[in-house]
């Protein structure tokens, strides 16, 4: 329970279903349009929702990604965040719903050419939720002999009984004074703790 002082008044307990209310899909909280139907094999398992996802973001100059698979690999309310650092050394950090990930990002994906893949991961899972720390490297072709970024994908999924949901993609990209830790370029497998 958490206890939430209102202006003028003594504090008041909120359960968790009250606070649920204001968060959760289907329980009063606003609605962001339910995805189109996803491809069962894209959202069959972990390996599966995270291939689909890189796969679908890469693609050549000039190709014009699938935005409706992508949109299918998300819940209703995900979350992309994407982190980084300045030249002056202050750090940013945005959140977008999966349509500003779109709009914001998509554009440029499909102007120069952009391949991402897993390079490695460590998962974890308990019940019905998992989280992948998930390597990648990024490259304008395939064929590039050097990525031109690498970083970590903190991606934050979900079973419903049926299929996996993407809940959170939160990022940060490699710099020369935050290079990626080796323990996270191998692919460590569930459950993997350091």
């Amino acid at each position: 329970m958490s206890v939430f002082r209102l202006p003028g008044r003594r504090p008041a307990r909120l359960g968790l279903a009250l606070l649920l209310r204001s968060v959760v899909p289907g329980t009063g909280a606003a609605q962001e349009p339910a995805p189109p139907p996803a491809n069962p094999s894209d959202v069959a398992s972990v390996d599966a929702i995270l291939g689909a996802l890189y796969d679908v973001i890469s693609g050549p100059a000039g190709q014009v990604r699938n935005w409706d698979r992508f949109r299918s690999l998300m819940v209703p309310g995900a979350r992309l965040i994407p982190t980084g650092q300045r030249p002056d050394g202050t750090r940013t950090m945005a959140i977008w719903t999966v349509e500003e990930s779109i709009t914001r990002a998509g554009p440029g994906l499909e102007r120069n050419g952009f391949f991402e893949r897993e390079i490695g991961r460590t998962l974890e899972q308990f019940g019905q939720v998992a989280h992948a720390f998930s390597t990648y490297d990024s490259k304008r072709l395939p064929t590039d002999a050097e990525p031109f970024a690498r970083g970590i994908n903190s991606i934050q999924m979900r079973h419903d009984g049926t299929r996996w949901w993407i809940v959170t993609i939160f990022w940060d990209s490699e710099r020369a004074d935050s290079p990626i830790p080796g323990k996270y370029l191998a692919n460590r497998g569930p459950g993997t703790r350091d």
